[in-house]
C-alpha cells in the first residue's frame, strides 16, 4: 500500500486543537500590545517556549487535518494545488496585513498629529523602492509582522513531505531534522531585511521543526505516548519547574548566577532558530497540560473554553485582527497613559474585539445566504421530517 495512502480520512475536528489556538490568539495579542505589563505574565516568562511554539504546532496539526486528506484521497498533485492555493491565500492576508497598518499609523499621525508611521515604518519614508519591493517579496519584515510570512514557507514543503513519504517512510523525518540541523551548523536562512542583511526573525528552516512534529503527529506517521502516564507526567512537571530559575524575569533580574547560566546554556538566537530547549519544553508541556485535561476532554466547550474554541476555529481572521488591534490599542495606551486600569481595560477590550471578531467571520462563513427559502405554510406541514444523519467535515484550516 501506498504509504501516502495511511493519511487520515476526513474526521471531526479536535476541539483540544481550537481551544489552544484560541488561547495562542488571546497571547499573541498580548505580546504584540507595545509595552503592555501583563506581557511579564504569560506563560513565555516561566519557560523556554512561549506562544509561538503552541501557534505553529497547532498549525502543523490543522494542515495535517485539512490537507492530508486531499493528498491522500486526490493525490500529490491536486494536494499540491489545494497548498498553493492555501499560500496564495495567506500572503495576500500578509499584504493586506501589512497595509492595514501603514494606513493605520498614518491616519493616526493625522488625526492627531503624531509619528507613528515614521516609527514603526521609518524604512518605508526613508526608501520606499526598496521597502514596497521587500514588503511584496517578503524579503522585509517589519517587527511583529513575520509569523505569516514564516507559515508560508512552510506550508510550501508540506508536498516535499508528502512525497518523500511516499518514497521512503523516514525520509519526511530526515528532512525536517537536516533542515534543523542545517540551521544551526550553517546558520542557514532567509534575508529579512535588505539594508542590514539580517535574516528572518522567525527562521523558517528551523520552525519547520515543531510544525511537522505537529503535522506528523496527526498525520499518524509519528506515534505518541499515552496520556496520564505517571512517570512522563512526572518527569515533564521536573523539567517545567527547573526551567522557570533560566526563564522568569522576576528570578532573572535578582539572581546574577541564574542570568549567567542561561547565558552560557541558551545563544541569542534562541527564538530566531529555535532552541532545542524550547521544543522539548514545548512538548512536556503540552503533554503535561492535555494529560491534566484529559478526564474533561468531552466539556471543554463550555464557559470560557466555548469562547476560546470560538477564536480559534477562525485563527487566521482572529490573528490579523489581534495585530492591528494591538497598533490601535498600544496608541490608545500612550495617548491616556498606562495606568494599570488602563491597561487591563484596553486588554479586556482586546480580547473582547477579537472574539467578536471571531463571531462575525464565523457568522459569514456559515453563508446563511446560501439557505433555502421559507415555505409555503402548506408545504411545511406536508414536508416528511428530516432523517439524514449530518456528518461532520473537517474545517479549513484558518
Amino acid at each position: 500500500m501506498d504509504a501516502a495512502s495511511t493519511a487520515p480520512a476526513k474526521r471531526p475536528r479536535d476541539e483540544r486543537l481550537d481551544l489552544f489556538r484560541g488561547l495562542t490568539m488571546l497571547i499573541i495579542f498580548v505580546a504584540h500590545l507595545p509595552e503592555n505589563s501583563w506581557n511579564a505574565w504569560i506563560p513565555a516568562r516561566f519557560g523556554f517556549s512561549s506562544g509561538a511554539e503552541l501557534f505553529v504546532f497547532c498549525s502543523g496539526i490543522a494542515s495535517a487535518l485539512a490537507f492530508g486528506s486531499v493528498f491522500s484521497r486526490r493525490g500529490l498533485w491536486l494536494g499540491t494545488a489545494r497548498i498553493a492555493y492555501r499560500i496564495w491565500q495567506v500572503y495576500w492576508a500578509q499584504i493586506g496585513l501589512v497595509l492595514a497598518l501603514i494606513a493605520l499609523a498614518a491616519a493616526l499621525d493625522r488625526l492627531f498629529g503624531l509619528a507613528v508611521l515614521a516609527q514603526q515604518f521609518q524604512p518605508l519614508l526613508a526608501d520606499p523602492e526598496n521597502a514596497l519591493l521587500g514588503l511584496a517579496t517578503l524579503s522585509w519584515q517589519p517587527d511583529y509582522l513575520d509569523i505569516l510570512p514564516m507559515y508560508l514557507v512552510i506550508l510550501a514543503l508540506v508536498p516535499v513531505m508528502m512525497l518523500a513519504r511516499r518514497l521512503h517512510a523516514v525520509l519526511p523525518f530526515l528532512i525536517a531534522g537536516t533542515l534543523y540541523a542545517a540551521v544551526w551548523a550553517s546558520g542557514l536562512n532567509l534575508s529579512g531585511n535588505p539594508w542590514t542583511g539580517a535574516g528572518w526573525f522567525l527562521n523558517p528552516f528551523a520552525w519547520q521543526f515543531i510544525f511537522f512534529i505537529g503535522f506528523f503527529i496527526a498525520m499518524k506517521w509519528l506515534p505518541v505516548p499515552a496520556l496520564g502516564d505517571r512517570r512522563l507526567m512526572i518527569g515533564a512537571a521536573l523539567f517545567l519547574v527547573l526551567s522557570v530559575p533560566l526563564s522568569f524575569w522576576g528570578i532573572l533580574e535578582h539572581w546574577p548566577l541564574a542570568q549567567a547560566a542561561r547565558d552560557l546554556v541558551i545563544p541569542a538566537s534562541e527564538k530566531t532558530d529555535l532552541h532545542i530547549l524550547r521544543v522539548l519544553h514545548f512538548l512536556a508541556l503540552a503533554y503535561l497540560a492535555l494529560s491534566l485535561i484529559e478526564p474533561w476532554r468531552d466539556r471543554l466547550d463550555r464557559g470560557a473554553g466555548h469562547l476560546l474554541i470560538l477564536i480559534g476555529r477562525q485563527s487566521l481572521a482572529c490573528f490579523l485582527a489581534s495585530v492591528v488591534l494591538a497598533r490601535l490599542l498600544g496608541t490608545i495606551a500612550d495617548m491616556a497613559g498606562r495606568g494599570e486600569v488602563v491597561v487591563a481595560l484596553l486588554n479586556l477590550a482586546g480580547f473582547a474585539l477579537i472574539l467578536a471578531t471571531a463571531c462575525v467571520v464565523g457568522w459569514f462563513k456559515s453563508a446563511p445566504w446560501a439557505g433555502g427559502g421559507r415555505k409555503p405554510a402548506s408545504a411545511a406541514q406536508s414536508a416528511p421530517p428530516a432523517s439524514a444523519p449530518l456528518t461532520t467535515r473537517v474545517r479549513e484550516a484558518s
